[in-house]
């Protein structure tokens, strides 16, 4: 029996989570995943979650951990299915491989950046960095995780082209909007109180968020489309 079979075999029933469940526990660290996503990863074989009598998919923690990882060499190392499920297929054998091209093991845990790291490793200047904290597109704090590095960059890249964080304050209060409307879907199970209906509300919001993504992006196309007929 492989390592992660056996730690299958030990969970117990209790600890299972629902697939709402994984993504409020993953959604954090990957805001772009989707029910659509874990079923993608499903299809290729790279995790493999119980399903009750009644079809439904169960996830263990060690299921969860191992899509943590997968997201991970996706997002930070772009590394393409084949590569992660080779890799994957090392640790179940239980060999401690390198990450493939980088020469290094995964060290567990969420990367933390300080205000310097960013600034050093985007190139954005300490003024565009208040600027966007101020424009609400990063969280002020001690530290930061991926998404200000990334943000970071994504304002250098923008402002290069003469777009600045100020000019960007209608994106942080469109997602305000949407929140809005997805807490008011949500109001019938919020009501509720039980562990099921906060799962279910969890799976409904994202996704809702994963549709508005499909509106937000197909109405820019549309417009991309008009400006470069």
């Amino acid at each position: 029996m492989s390592a992660r079979a056996a730690q299958g075999a030990a969970s117990p029933a209790a600890s299972l989570l629902s697939i709402g469940q994984v993504l409020a526990r993953l959604s954090g660290d990957f805001p772009d995943l989707s029910n659509s996503k874990l079923r993608f990863l499903e299809e290729r074989g790279l995790v493999t979650p119980e399903r009750t009598k009644s079809g439904y998919r169960k996830f263990s923690p060690a299921d969860v951990e191992r899509l943590r990882l997968i997201l991970s060499l996706q997002r930070d190392h772009y590394l393409p299915l084949k590569v992660i499920r080779g890799y994957l297929a090392d640790l179940d054998a239980g060999v401690t491989p390198v990450i493939p091209g980088v020469g290094a093991t995964i060290l567990p845990g969420v990367r933390r950046y300080t205000r310097e790291e960013i600034l050093s490793e985007t190139g954005a200047s300490s003024t565009l960095f208040s600027e966007a904290v101020s424009a609400g597109l990063i969280a002020p704090g001690e530290s930061f995780g991926e998404d200000a590095l990334s943000m970071a960059a994504a304002l250098v890249g923008l402002q290069s082209q003469g777009i600045e964080p100020r000019h960007l304050r209608g994106f942080h209060t469109q997602v305000e909007r949407e929140m809005s409307l997805i807490e008011r879907a949500l109001i019938p199970l919020n009501a509720r109180k039980d562990a099921a209906s906060r799962a279910k509300a969890a799976e409904q919001s994202a996704e809702i968020a994963s549709q508005f993504d499909v509106v937000r992006t197909t109405l820019l196309r549309a417009a991309l489309d008009r400006i470069t007929r």
